[in-house]
């Protein structure tokens, strides 16, 4: 009896919380469904707005710009996961080692991680990947080269390089935690029996390094769906439609364009691939886990 009244005082007690957490979640779900069933544009004012049913998200998948945003946004999330969790690998593995200065060295790796995404961009924006006067083009005259005008000449592996440059320290502090929990008797045994560096790692290090690198490739997949800061700052989406990835286009529909009928359905768009690929990867990842 007691443990039933224990369990309903638990229930009335989790119930606002529970509640406030539904409002904060179906409120804006709701309105977002409902502005992308009206054609609604913010010169014209919502008086204005009319019902359209379904055409928002017709309109928005017909737009020429919606396959290259989907495209932009798999290369991003695709190279930047692969260059973060084969350099976090590699960081992991030398952030493991018995060295001086290990603890500085760690924190200074882990860094660039806590820096906004915003002051990220544009540092290496002005600073690194300006072709006047950047770092990166101070290297290339001093070798005689000419600098490369990175956001325009190579703008896709420029925003690519700047979130890398952003995830890679949480990689490398996964595989880092990872590779410390490696159990001792394993190394002494591969020392022993004089195992080479490449089998050690392929036969031992790696497979210990599976359920951390397919959870890395979750969470890093879930943010990366959404990067949008660095491309603000930085390319503004172009040149031409180089940079826009599906986040950016939906953004340039409702502050640029100022169609909220078309940014809400380009919104919902983006929340069901997110979905899509978020249930893949957690299927993944459980495999992994149960394995």
């Amino acid at each position: 009896m007691a443990t039933s009244e224990t369990r309903l005082a638990g229930r009335i007690l989790a119930a606002p919380s529970i509640l406030l957490l539904l409002i904060w979640m179906i409120v804006p779900l709701a309105l977002t469904v409902y502005f992308s069933l009206l054609h609604y544009n913010l010169l014209d004012g919502y008086a204005q707005s009319s019902f359209t049913g379904v055409n928002n998200f017709y309109y928005f998948i017909k737009d020429p710009a919606f396959l290259t945003s989907i495209w932009n946004t798999f290369v991003l999330v695709g190279s930047v996961l692969v260059i973060t969790v084969l350099g976090g690998i590699g960081m992991g593995l030398l952030l493991d080692q018995d060295i001086w200065g290990q603890g500085p060295a760690r924190i200074m790796v882990i860094a660039p991680f806590f820096v906004m995404a915003t002051v990220s961009a544009l540092i290496w924006k002005n600073l690194f990947m300006n072709p006047i006067s950047g770092l990166f083009a101070w290297v290339s005259t001093s070798f005689g080269f000419t600098p490369i005008d990175w956001f325009t000449d190579y703008p896709m592996v420029a925003i690519i390089i700047i979130v890398a440059w952003q995830w890679l320290p949480f990689a490398a502090l996964i595989f880092m935690t990872a590779l410390q929990s490696l159990d001792g008797e394993q190394k002494d045994a591969a020392q022993m029996d004089g195992a080479p560096p490449i089998s050690y790692f392929a036969y031992i290090v790696l497979p210990h390094l599976a359920r951390p690198i397919t959870v890395v490739i979750l969470i890093e997949s879930i943010f990366l769906l959404g990067i949008f800061a660095e491309i603000f700052v930085t390319t503004g989406g172009g040149p031409g439609l180089a940079t826009t990835n599906l986040p950016f286009l939906v953004y340039r529909e409702a502050l640029l364009k100022y169609d909220v009928g078309g940014a809400a359905a380009g919104g919902l768009i983006a929340v069901v691939i997110a979905n899509i690929v978020s249930i893949f990867l957690t299927r993944l990842v459980g495999k992994n886990l149960e394995s």
